[in-house]
């Protein structure tokens, strides 16, 4: 598959469309790429413009990093995806990948991209009745209360 690759660190650093990524992930599982060892993502709000992407890669508001390594080769390599903000929807890796589950799912809580055929795309992290994702550049900060239970000192 022809997408956008650099070398960043000693590492591949290839860049799928949206459209593109399961059939290039399950092309790097064939070639060995066993174990999805991270799968995150990032929120651009306060950066538009970027350098670090390949010239023919247009930047979006979220991106989500896919790390992957090939356990008899010793490679390492990571998958960036770019997602927009208007439809933040990517597939997921689930069929490939079981253990990107869990993954996926804190990315859908914290970051609120979808991940299309996902067989359990629910809050993880956050109350089910929770209002925004928390990991948003856009999402209001505000200030909770600590509260303490009242002191006994012995005397």
């Amino acid at each position: 598959m022809n997408v956008p690759t650099v070398e960043s660190f000693g590492e591949r650093v290839l860049h799928p469309a949206v459209e593109e990524l399961i059939d290039l992930v399950a092309e790097l599982k064939q070639e060995g790429f066993n174990m999805v060892v991270d799968l995150t993502a990032v929120d651009y709000l306060s950066f538009t413009t970027r350098t670090d992407l390949p010239e023919n890669v247009n930047p979006e508001r979220f991106e989500v990093v896919i790390s992957m390594i090939n356990h008899q080769s010793r490679e390492r390599l990571r998958l960036r995806v770019q997602i927009q903000e208007e439809n933040p929807v990517v597939p997921s890796l689930f069929d490939l990948y079981p253990g990107t589950e869990a993954m996926e799912r804190e990315v859908f809580d914290m970051f609120g991209i979808n991940f299309s055929d996902h067989p359990d795309l629910t809050r993880i992290l956050m109350p089910e009745d929770w209002v925004g994702h928390p990991l948003r550049k856009d999402f209001s900060v505000g200030q909770i209360p600590v509260q303490f239970k009242a002191s006994k000192a012995k005397r």
